[in-house]
């Protein structure tokens, strides 16, 4: 550990919660230079929706690179790229009715949502997005603008301008926020500019796990056809099937103007990330965003792997649906344990967690889960919320194991709070 602290910067985070070096992994589990293993709740932070070490992906991958295949190559055109094309359209958007084009960005999520923004700011001709309370959307400084947390708000050092937040689903309890936004929208004296565009995310992964109802996206975007500005949806944490279908929105009935896609897009774990956008919407010029590491020869391997492994047909959307019961099953009866004014369960399919009467609560029981050989995070304003991310392809035994290893620390969390309180 000493290496890590002399050279690495303050700036680590995930490495002051799970203090241990880390060997390897394979599926749902990772194991420390000790050879303890760990059950992995947190996949990557919603990276590794295909487990660890995929063997199809892997496979796939160690081929292209055996054969020699392009490792970087700008933006031309690859074999790597073709078949990703070819898989994404064919399994993913021809069965839903979608049409998109593709936007190869800078290979982390941010990056496709500053080009997202740019994007709908260039083809409305207006500046001003709306974005949501407690939403994150990245740290560069566009998408910081729109992401809600002041810590990493605070971390840009200068002004963050050109959007406009509104609350989120359920942030006012029964205030309809999109009824608000719709009127603020057709008055003039309101302060609100005409808007480029909307960014939202289905369901606020780092803001605590809540969840937009279908009645409010739907009504979301009417009010975006209304005023001629774009609905983007930012899937990148809870798309390529977190929810139970590849994009988080198909059971909303919703069509998006723009979808920005990272994380588990590659399916191993690579540096990837698009912008779809609907044909009438493509608008750059070439070159007019650009960067080294547009798209990624390998993550174009493996995330062809992960298409026609995982997405052939609805077999494993139906998997991934049918744990996403267990998970709200058994999350409910750990919620149960300290009633309602201490435990709340919230969440979607296969990103759901229990939100605690405070962070220093959660805190407690994520840091007791990694004692035990579960590692899970928090997320949310207060890092209140406890938030499980594991792979899709879990097994039932794994699911299961680190449920329980999250029940007995919050029975062990709540009998030391009794303790101390007596």
């Amino acid at each position: 550990m000493t290496i890590f602290k002399k050279l690495e910067s303050n700036v680590q985070s995930y490495a002051r919660s799970f203090p241990v070096v880390f060997d390897r992994a394979e599926g749902a589990a990772l194991y420390d230079t000790n050879g303890k293993r760990y059950i992995d709740f947190l996949a990557g932070a919603g990276t590794l929706n295909y487990g660890h070490n995929n063997p199809e992906c892997k496979s796939a991958l160690l081929d292209y690179i055996a054969g020699d295949g392009i490792t970087h190559g700008l933006d031309m055109h690859t074999r790597a790229k073709a078949e990703f094309l070819e898989a994404f359209q064919q399994h993913i958007l021809k069965p839903r009715n979608m049409n998109y084009k593709f936007q190869f960005t800078g290979p982390t999520g941010t990056n496709a949502v500053e080009a997202a923004m740019k994007l709908a700011r260039k083809v409305t001709g207006r500046q001003n997005i709306i974005a949501f309370t407690n939403g994150f959307h990245g740290v560069s400084l566009g998408a910081a603008a729109a992401t809600g947390n002041q810590h990493h708000r605070g971390g840009c050092g200068v002004s963050l301008g050109g959007v406009t937040r509104i609350p989120y689903d359920g942030y006012m309890g029964g205030l309809d926020s999109v009824q608000l936004l719709d009127k603020m929208l057709n008055d003039a004296s309101s302060g609100v500019d005409a808007p480029a565009a909307v960014i939202v995310e289905t369901v606020q992964g780092e803001g605590g796990l809540n969840v937009a109802g279908q009645r409010w996206l739907k009504s979301l975007e009417a009010v975006c056809r209304r005023h001629g500005m774009l609905l983007i949806v930012d899937d990148i944490q809870a798309g390529c099937g977190r929810t139970g279908t590849f994009f988080s929105f198909e059971q909303m009935g919703v069509s998006p103007d723009i979808v920005t896609l990272s994380k588990s897009l590659s399916g191993f774990g690579l540096p990837f990330a698009i912008v779809l956008m609907k044909p009438e919407y493509d608008r750059w010029a070439p070159g007019e965003h650009n960067g080294t590491f547009r798209g990624n020869n390998h993550a174009f391997i493996t995330a062809k792997a992960a298409i026609d492994a995982y997405w052939r047909d609805d077999t494993f959307a139906r998997e991934v649906q049918r744990k996403g019961g267990i998970l709200s099953n058994r999350l409910a009866r750990i919620a149960s344990l300290g009633g309602s004014n201490v435990f709340r369960a919230k969440g979607r399919g296969m990103m759901q967690g229990i939100a605690c009467d405070n962070g220093e609560l959660a805190g407690k029981i994520v840091r007791r889960c990694f004692e035990d050989g579960l590692v899970i995070e928090t997320s949310g304003p207060d890092s209140e919320v406890v938030k499980i991310l594991c792979p899709l392809v879990i097994s039932d035994e794994d699911l299961n194991a680190g449920l329980d290893i999250l029940e007995r620390s919050v029975r062990h969390v709540l009998t030391e709070e009794l303790s101390m309180a007596a």
